[in-house]
């Protein structure tokens, strides 16, 4: 537990940092319409202002929300109209009990500044040790995959988009990340029968986590490979670690997704061995 304590309260200190340099920027929110371009563009303060939602807002949900393209400057400069869109977005949402002067329209005490910077630099911090712990637990997922299928004598080459099969690494060879028809795969296998084997590295800390990282991620992106590349000729499979809902499992597999545990990866390069002899 010690190093996501120390990753946590490096993260409170920076975010701590960031928060306040919001409120200076914006005069304690009374007057973000007047520095609206400078939050929205400078990453520090934009990141900062998604966080004063409750509950926070990612920047892919703010743009779809306030229906904008970019944040970036030279857009925003370019259409000024998305920035009061976007400015409501937050402000519809803002959290009420950190920033209750700004809903009262009254100047903020230095005791409620304190609060609200100590309360949103906590939810920045928790959510960056949360996203850390995930990929790291991705990283470490796709290294034992590889290495297992190393092993396994399978030889990795380089990566490369595949949009037919003539694309794809030769039989008995695997790649990294890269495109498989429509969407990405994390390590992609040319099996020695020569079905494709695009695998996804999946890690869930809840039940709940595990219907985003499994049926609406993985599980879709079997059900689009299966329908660019035929049922017959791709094996779209997912490594796992952390926690599930037994029915999202079931429902996963249901959908042609073939499931196996990080923590267990025999079963998976067993299976690949036997495609050698049409097993």
């Amino acid at each position: 537990m010690e190093e996501p304590l120390e990753d946590y309260l490096e993260s409170f200190d920076l975010y701590q940092g960031y928060v306040e340099d919001l409120l200076e920027t914006t005069v304690d929110l009374s007057e973000w319409d007047m520095s609206a371009l400078d939050v929205l563009t400078e990453p520090s303060l934009l990141e900062a202002f998604r966080y004063i939602a409750a509950p926070p807002i990612s920047e892919d949900d703010l743009k779809i929300l306030a229906e904008v393209t970019s944040l970036s400057k030279k857009q925003l400069k370019t259409r000024p109209d998305d920035i009061p869109k976007l400015l409501g977005v937050v402000r519809s949402v803002l959290d009420r009990r950190r920033f209750a002067w700004v809903v009262e329209g009254r100047e903020a005490s230095e005791v409620e500044k304190n609060a609200a910077v100590m309360a949103s630099a906590a939810l920045m911090a928790a959510s960056r040790v949360q996203t850390n712990r995930r990929s790291l637990g991705k990283k470490l997922q796709e290294t034992k995959v590889i290495d297992s299928l190393t092993a396994l004598g399978l030889k990795k080459v380089r990566t490369r988009p595949i949009r037919t099969f003539a694309q794809a690494p030769d039989s008995g060879n695997f790649c990294g990340e890269c495109a498989v028809g429509g969407r990405k795969a994390d390590i992609v296998v040319r099996l020695w029968d020569d079905r494709l084997m695009p695998i996804e590295c999946k890690v869930s800390n809840s039940a709940l986590n595990s219907v985003k990282r499994l049926n609406n991620d993985a599980a879709v992106k079997a059900n689009v490979w299966r329908n660019e590349f035929g049922l017959r000729q791709i094996v779209p499979t997912a490594v796992l670690s952390g926690v599930y809902n037994l029915a999202n499992l079931l429902d996963a597999q249901d959908k042609g997704l073939s499931l196996i545990w990080a923590h267990n990866l025999p079963p998976l390069t067993e299976w690949i061995s036997s495609t050698k002899s049409g097993g």
